[in-house]
């Protein structure tokens, strides 16, 4: 097992903005908020032997914190509010708020504490398991393996779409969490920055600034799942998530994520106050052609013009995803395409880990993940899982 004795993650930038931007509206409503968070292996692989390493990078992040310059950079976005900037530059991992241990092979994480400090521990775990796993199991590989990847399926994106109306394609790098490593995702998206109108932006604050692209994030299920136990009334935490949202924002960052409970149960709370205020709705689950059909029936519902309005897609893209879905949708509402493993961890041979960490309570009571898709409903407390349902007239079937 390879060890490192130095930092992986060399910045508190390195993450994904929706991070910042949940961690500012719950610093803003909920300080005293306390929660816990759960590492889940979708998949099949033997992760445990990374624990010992993990720890090793995660003691070196208590000496992460915000630089002047990127303090100057955070400061330039309108949406910032200067109290929790200032509270952020003095901000530091607490790493007591993570453990770990190898059970029986598999990788136990458990992350508990404030809200908002707790907050940004889960993108760059995730994206060091992801290194130290890919670094091990695929030592030759490097950024210039991942690059020559890229442009051969740049080409073959070109050679594919020379007849087809581009100007209205947008994609974004979502690719933090699972990215093979730091290096192959700079280096991917400086290629695309280079050679691909079509990015407008990513996801990783860090990679933003260097590359001078926009900064894009919404907002994470956990959000959603917090204000289950934050809310006085269950069948309203929806509700009450989505108009905290706006009264931190107001008119900007106003994408809501649809699939925390499921489609349905949130179109019903998603009433014409909030589509008529929200920019638009992303997409995270389900089948995407089925989602945007009942997106598109809601705005039109409710008289508003879906050309004003904007669906991003964001589940298990990739180029040739993207150019289906653009096709169906793009002349019908604006789309805006978030794309992460296809991107950063797509290379020959490599085979991306199914990674994710999860809110499992908030103040001490649990919290469930629904979904639009069998097999991604997270939730530890079964009793919770089946009210929630009830609740929200949502079947448990196939989940």
């Amino acid at each position: 097992m390879k060890r490192y004795d130095y930092p992986i993650v060399k910045t508190l930038l390195d993450t994904d903005a929706y991070k910042f931007y949940m961690q500012q509206a719950v610093f803003c409503n909920y300080k005293n908020v306390e929660v816990i968070a759960e590492f889940v292996c979708r998949g099949e692989n033997v992760l445990g032997c990374y624990s010992d390493a993990l720890l090793e990078q995660i003691n070196m992040m208590k000496f992460l914190s915000l630089s002047d310059e990127e303090y100057v950079y955070m400061n330039s976005f309108p949406f910032f509010k200067q109290e929790y900037l200032h509270w952020l530059r003095n901000f530091r991992y607490n790493i007591s708020q993570v453990k770990i241990h190898n059970h029986q092979g598999q990788l136990n994480i458990r992350i508990s504490g404030l809200w908002k400090e707790v907050i940004l521990w889960e993108v760059p775990i995730l994206a060091l398991i992801s290194e130290l796993f890919h670094r091990n199991f695929s030592p030759d590989i490097t950024s210039k393996t991942a690059i020559k990847h890229l442009d051969y399926k740049l080409m073959k994106f070109f050679n594919f779409t020379k007849h087809i109306d581009l100007s209205r394609l947008k994609i974004v790098d979502f690719g933090t969490r699972r990215r093979f490593s730091y290096d192959v995702q700079y280096s991917v998206i400086k290629r695309l920055k280079e050679k691909f109108p079509f990015l407008i932006g990513s996801s990783n604050y860090h990679i933003s600034r260097i590359l001078k692209l926009s900064p894009v994030g919404t907002q994470a299920h956990e959000w959603f799942q917090a204000h289950q136990q934050i809310s006085s009334n269950l069948k309203e935490s929806q509700t009450l998530a989505l108009k905290t949202w706006l009264y931190q924002y107001k008119n900007y960052l106003s994408i809501a994520l649809t699939d925390s409970i499921n489609m349905d149960s949130f179109l019903r709370d998603f009433d014409f106050y909030f589509t008529s205020s929200y920019q638009g709705i992303r997409h995270d689950s389900g089948d995407p052609v089925k989602w945007g059909e009942k997106a598109l029936k809601h705005y039109e519902k409710l008289g508003i013009d879906p050309s004003t309005k904007t669906l991003l897609f964001s589940d298990n893209l990739n180029l040739k995803k993207i150019i289906s879905l653009y096709q169906k949708f793009n002349h019908r509402i604006n789309v805006v395409f978030g794309i992460g493993t296809k991107l950063t961890c797509d290379i020959p041979y490599v085979k991306p880990l199914n990674i994710v960490i999860k809110l499992v309570k908030c103040n001490g009571r649990p919290v469930a993940k629904l979904s639009d898709s069998p097999g991604k409903t997270f939730c530890l407390d079964k009793k919770f899982l089946r009210n929630l349902c009830k609740v929200f007239n949502v079947s448990l079937n196939n989940r």
